[in-house]
């Protein structure tokens, strides 16, 4: 996978984080008892925060001062 992939990979990977979040939000916000649908969804939400991380890692190297 080239960088211009990984950046749209990135991008997608975003997306989704941010559409989970907003699904969360609602099943909470809405009174839904469905715990382990949110559950799943922040489980879920975990996995592509960690994604990001990796991704963001190998584009942005540590630079030490």
């Amino acid at each position: 996978m080239n960088e211009e992939e990984m950046r749209k990979r990135l991008e997608a990977l975003r997306i989704e984080h941010r559409d989970l979040d907003a699904a969360i939000d609602a099943l909470s916000g809405g009174g839904s008892s469905d715990q382990l649908q949110i559950a799943r969804l922040k489980k879920r939400k975990l996995k592509l925060k960690d994604q990001i991380a990796m991704i963001e890692d190998y584009l942005i190297p540590d630079i030490i001062a």
